[in-house]
């Protein structure tokens, strides 16, 4: 009988054993997708089973219950499950946790999005080109749970829905797209905290590699052209529209992606709710790091939206990755930024490693880790939104979450003054074949208003149309880690050669930090002197 007994034992052991193998595993933890005012999609990975349920309600009692699909992903068992919920309030915070077969999640947390009258003030992320270094393997999960939940939690404290509205991914999330295994270790699994939370929205990066597992893993909004969906969508979250694009080959020169953005720009332009557009694709159109990663074809993206921003007066950004580093630059002639958001993970392009420049439209450029917090506020008398680079330092110099940069744009106008015109003026003979111009001191009606650049033009016609001097230069330029604008206080320019006997007409305009520009000084003259002169 005790024998009897004992193989009873270990046949219900074994029985056991074999019934939780069965049972499903989750693989990725689940994460959020296309956030809407009165809806969410819930996502999540299981190594087995149809079932798709999100339990879900106000409190952590939950009590509602909501059904999705399962679809393969890997040509095996392995299922990722998909629900919307519906029929939510916006702005609204909501418990949930989801469950397939007897595997349950742990209960995580959302809040949807505002309307934009509403007025609310909310926080993104921008980060990209995580994809997994050998040398440095945990650097994503060091840029989420190191750099941005501790960031969040220390700025802001209370919950991360609370704090964070979304994520921006402008590409490279992985190594090599086409490997099933490099999803879940190498994207999924670093950020699952962060995920679970915050709703993210990527476009595809070269690295990619357009691969089936990014299509089955995201859910991202079927409202671009139907042919190529999700290759390029848009998404509004209060007062800002944010749209994603694919600047990789093949995709990159197609008409319908050009007539699609036109169209939602011309949207936007009608929208009055709308005060900032943020567009997302993952190469430069220019690059100080890395010259080789440039694309021309994201300059057509930038003209676009430089023109619908000077159209408009709703300011812009376009954010970009590709080049492992950050950048910040900004339109001459737009209230438009450039913005560099790498690198989240992959191998740091050091300065002096590959053939770089120093362009003009770029202030700072480092070659660090980190991600990008992007504070909009919601205020509809005088919206605006701060850009800040929080950085995690390189393989020589360490950081922990300092801020390295930072600019605030505003939604409104709020021009300086114009400059006045000092010398030389009045048709004065300059001597030499090279002139001095030397303008007043900046001034704005704005206490907090200082000189960041100065435009200066020299012309042989009044109507500035052949230009013999056409400078700009801003307050800082940080290249190869020096300011070259170190002591120069934009009150004086020097022009190249200028021709003997010559009268010149020359102007010039100041623009604050804001990227507000002045309009310009009243027209100078001054003549060189004849060649025989000398």
């Amino acid at each position: 009988m005790k024998k009897i007994n004992q193989l009873l034992i270990v046949f219900c052991m074994g029985l056991m054993q074999v019934t939780a193998q069965t049972e499903p595993q989750t693989l990725v933890q689940p994460y959020l997708q296309d956030a809407e005012p009165n809806s969410i999609v819930i996502m999540w990975e299981t190594s087995s089973g149809e079932e798709s349920i999100v339990e879900w309600g106000a409190t952590e009692k939950l009590g509602k219950k909501t059904s999705g699909k399962a679809a393969d992903i890997n040509f095996s068992d392995s299922r990722v499950h998909t629900v919307k919920l519906e029929g939510l309030k916006r702005f609204t915070e909501y418990y949930y946790r989801v469950k397939t077969g007897k595997t349950k999640s742990d209960i995580f947390q959302f809040k949807t999005p505002p309307f934009s009258s509403d007025e609310e003030s909310f926080n993104i992320v921008a980060m990209s080109d995580m994809q997994y270094d050998g040398q440095h393997p945990n650097k994503f999960s060091e840029i989420v749970n190191q750099g941005v939940l501790q960031y969040l939690e220390k700025e802001h404290g209370g919950k991360l829905p609370d704090n964070l509205a979304m994520v921006m991914i402008p590409g490279d999330l992985v190594s090599t797209g086409s490997k099933y295994y490099q999803w879940k270790e190498h994207f999924f699994d670093p950020a699952q905290k962060l995920f679970a939370e915050v709703p993210v929205y990527p476009v595809l990066g070269n690295h990619e590699r357009n691969s089936v597992f990014y299509f089955k893993y995201f859910s991202l909004p079927e409202n671009g052209t139907p042919a190529y969906a999700e290759h390029w969508w848009y998404k509004d979250y209060g007062n800002t529209r944010i749209i994603g694009l694919n600047s990789n080959d093949g995709y990159r020169d197609l008409r319908e992606q050009y007539e699609w953005l036109k169209k939602v720009l011309a949207d936007t332009e009608r929208n009055d709710d709308i005060d900032f557009v943020f567009a997302q694709l993952h190469h430069p159109h220019k690059s100080e790091l890395w010259i080789p990663g440039e694309e021309e074809s994201t300059g057509k993206v930038v003209k676009m939206l430089e023109a619908f921003s000077t159209k408009t007066g709703k300011p812009s950004i376009h954010f970009f990755g590709h080049t492992h580093g950050y950048s910040r630059g900004q339109s001459r002639d737009h209230k438009h930024l450039w913005i560099n958001v790498a690198s989240a993970g992959g191998a740091i392009d050091n300065w002096g490693e590959f053939e770089g420049r120093d362009y003009d439209e770029f202030t700072v450029t480092q070659d660090e880790y980190g991600f990008v917090m992007v504070e909009v506020d919601g205020n509809r008398n005088d919206p605006k939104f701060t850009i800040k680079r929080i950085s995690q330092g390189n393989n020589i110099k360490s950081r922990q979450n300092e801020l390295r940069d930072s600019i605030t744009i505003w939604r409104l106008d709020k021009k300086p003054n114009a400059p006045k015109v000092v010398s030389p003026n009045n048709n004065k003979i300059v001597n030499e074949e090279f002139a001095v111009l030397k303008a007043g001191e900046f001034s704005s009606s704005l206490n907090e208003a200082f000189h960041a650049a100065a435009h200066w033009q020299v012309s042989e016609t009044q109507d500035f149309e052949k230009l013999a001097l056409d400078s700009w230069k801003q307050f800082e330029n940080w290249y190869y880690k020096e300011n070259r604008q170190k002591e120069d206080d934009l009150t004086d320019e020097s022009t190249k050669r200028l021709k003997p006997g010559t009268t010149y007409y020359w102007r010039v305009r100041y623009r604050d930090q804001n990227l507000n520009w002045s309009d310009w000084s009243k027209i100078a003259t001054f003549k060189t002197q004849q060649a025989n002169e000398k």
